[in-house]
């Protein structure tokens, strides 16, 4: 029986929308049970010259110019949002109002409140929704769940978690649109904290209370002259202008179930090009992950031999997590653009069944709820509650 196809269009086509088109092109080629699939109907951005040849470049049908149009083509059944955070509260009540399913980046709104009018529009409009939290599809922190659920780590004391980078230590790196309050909500908060937070409430549980620290190093910056496919682009140094996001942001956390958590994101961190990481501590056991050694995941448990205690380095592409062994024989690694396929894969063949995927707006709209927290916290000076 032919799968059944759900059309997309795709706003956005530079690092994410590139990273996006590369998932819809590749699920089915590695996931052939997909009942439900993508096609890659329309692609979307506001230069014509440059996001025809993007079209062209990534593989989609056709494009428009004008997300407006987009979303009142008839043979678009998905709208996928993978612009700047100022436009996706927008895009996403105008798409959900049209009976679009709706797919968005991390993180949901700009605000708390943005993601909870997002999270209401697709509620009321009873559509279905996905946010692209990819990292939960990571198959060392897939399988760091399960060993979580199946209680081999025992109750879970600690979290501690870090992400840092380094590609803005230069002043003279440009004033992209990341770094402008007005357009991104937040920088590194939003940015990787949100990756974090999202990997916290995935793995340990909900969040309780929250106490924030936030510090902007490079306080102005030449403006932009032209940008770049990836995150950058050429800087004006004749012109100057202020950034309006931490540089750095730092939390502790309590969660309900009695853990505590630390929390460093930052882009000064020199030599750090992504380093995503995690260490959970329980009663029984340990499991640590690095981004940068993603196909690996350190486990610790007591039941060793004696004198041979410590981490395990567990190589993870035997296809023991839901994702692996659809790709290459264990050992022949997968990477960064393969969480999306992953999400993808899981989006869709939770579309197939009527559902929404997970993660979706209410994981969005939480996530946004603790972003939100942590920046009253830092701003207060005190313990904050987190209350959904």
């Amino acid at each position: 029986m032919a799968a059944k196809t759900l059309n997309v269009g795709l706003i956005g086509y530079r690092f994410m929308g590139k990273a996006h088109s590369n998932a819809y092109r590749q699920v089915a080629r590695f996931f052939p049970e997909l009942t439900t699939v993508p096609v890659m109907k329309a692609l979307c951005g506001r230069d014509e010259t440059e996001v025809k040849a993007a079209a062209d470049l990534l593989g989609w049908q056709s494009y428009e110019t004008d997300w407006r149009k987009l979303i009142e083509r008839p043979d678009i059944d998905i709208i996928d949002i993978a612009t700047p955070g100022n436009f996706h509260a927008e895009i996403a009540v105008a798409a959900a109002q049209a009976g679009k399913h709706v797919l968005c980046e991390k993180p949901l709104g700009n605000s708390a409140a943005e993601g909870k009018t997002m999270l209401n529009a697709v509620t009321k409009a009873g559509v279905l929704h996905g946010v692209y939290f990819n990292y939960r599809k990571v198959p060392a922190i897939a399988l760091a769940k399960q060993l979580i659920d199946s209680a081999l780590l025992g109750k879970i004391y600690h979290w501690r978690a870090t992400y840092l980078q380094d590609w803005i230590v230069d002043p003279d790196f440009p004033l992209v649109w990341r770094l402008k309050k007005e357009l991104a909500g937040s920088g590194s908060h939003g940015d990787l904290n949100a990756h974090l937070i999202d990997m916290a409430r995935y793995l340990v549980g909900e969040f309780r209370e929250v106490n924030g620290l936030f510090e902007t190093f490079v306080k102005k910056r030449p403006e932009l002259a032209a940008a770049d496919s990836r995150l950058g682009g050429t800087a004006d140094k004749s012109r100057l202008g202020d950034v309006t996001v931490d540089d750095a942001s730092i939390f502790l956390a309590r969660f309900e179930n009695g853990a505590v958590g630390t929390f460093e994101a930052t882009r000064f961190a020199l030599g750090r090009k992504n380093f995503n990481t995690f260490e959970i501590n329980g009663s029984k056991g340990s499991v640590a992950f690095n981004q940068e050694r993603m196909n690996e995941l350190e486990v610790y448990t007591e039941d060793t031999a004696a004198g041979t205690y410590g981490f395990r380095n567990v190589n993870v592409t035997s296809g023991a997590d839901p994702y692996t062994g659809h790709f290459w024989p264990t050992a022949h690694i997968i990477g960064y653009e393969h969480t999306f396929i992953n999400f993808i894969y899981d989006a869709f063949t939770a579309f197939g069944k009527g559902e929404c995927p997970s993660p979706n707006f209410e994981d969005g709209y939480k996530n946004n709820v603790i972003l939100d927290q942590v920046t009253k916290s830092a701003e207060s000076r005190q313990w904050e509650h987190v209350v959904f």
